[in-house]
């Protein structure tokens, strides 16, 4: 049955997840950006029936109704995800994560491999880390001040997601545009509208309902080891990454599919950071399963 459910994860924690697509579907596991609630998009549900996929996404630990793993790290997930997979019946899954999702992605990957069938990481950063990458060059001066605030502290980030929580609260589609500012490039702008822009509204105000730290668990988790090895996976990975991304600078994207094991890399010069989303949704599905099958 389509609809949000919740499901028991580690530590007695409950996890908020939504499912939609043809229930004997081949099973897609996506990680949502930071912030954001597990909440389907409509449209790309409907293009994953067209191709017999049935997608489901969580809210990571903090965010929404899931219970907060305070102290969590990217490679976590692996434990709530292999939840979700037992609770669909499903022994082989596809994966995809989006922006602040991408690193759980790959940590299904590294950390699965005999379950995940393949992975996708959209518009993802490279680890904090990551020899040979400035990994701040780029960055529009949004995200400058939030990770500056991460490394600053718990207390300087807690401030700093608090103040957003307070812009962000009642925000509606037609008012994000001026609420992410420089973040937004100019094909970000053009997707960012209608449906879509109420969609990650939606989205945005439902990630902190109950407060901000599933967002402020997974920036400490970004910029700590993120606890696998890149260099080792051996499942089919595809690297998404669009040059125009005033969110997760290209060079991330570059990086990783220069290092991440079974990499296959999909870098476009006309794509931004939400705008693959929009128009390349059905691509990044039809590719998984190639990769996959």
């Amino acid at each position: 049955m389509d609809g949000r459910i919740q499901i028991a994860a580690g530590e007695g924690r409950r996890l908020d997840v939504e499912a939609g697509g043809p229930e004997d579907g081949q099973l897609v596991i996506v990680h949502g950006g930071t912030p954001s609630a597990g909440i389907l998009y409509p449209p790309h549900v409907a293009e994953g029936a067209d191709r017999g996929l049935r997608q489901v996404t969580y809210s990571r630990p903090g965010y929404a109704t899931s219970d907060r793993h305070e102290g969590r790290s990217v490679a976590d997930c692996v434990d709530d995800v292999a939840a979700i997979a037992d609770h669909f019946g499903a022994e082989r899954f596809f994966t995809v994560g989006g922006s602040g999702g991408g690193p759980h992605a790959l940590a299904c990957a590294a950390l699965m491999p005999d379950r995940v069938l393949a992975a996708a990481a959209v518009a993802s950063c490279a680890p904090r880390d990551a020899e040979g990458l400035d990994w701040l060059d780029g960055m529009s001066d949004e995200n400058l001040a939030e990770f500056g605030a991460a490394e600053a502290g718990a207390d300087a980030l807690t401030e700093f997601l608090e103040h957003m929580e307070r812009e962000f609260a009642g925000i509606t589609g037609a008012q994000l545009h001026e609420a992410l500012g420089g973040l937004l490039s100019g094909v970000d702008r053009q997707a960012l509208t209608g449906e879509y822009a109420d969609y990650v509204a939606a989205g945005l105000k439902a990630s902190i309902s109950r407060g901000v730290w599933g967002w402020f668990d997974d920036d400490m988790a970004f910029i700590r080891d993120w606890g696998f090895d890149l260099g080792a996976i051996d499942r089919p990975v595809a690297i998404w990454q669009g040059r125009l991304d005033q969110f997760v600078p290209y060079a991330h994207g570059e990086w990783l599919a220069a290092r991440v094991g079974g990499a296959r890399p999909h870098l476009l010069p006309d794509q931004g950071h939400l705008s693959i989303a929009v128009s390349s949704w059905g691509e990044v599905l039809d590719d998984l399963v190639a990769s996959g099958g």
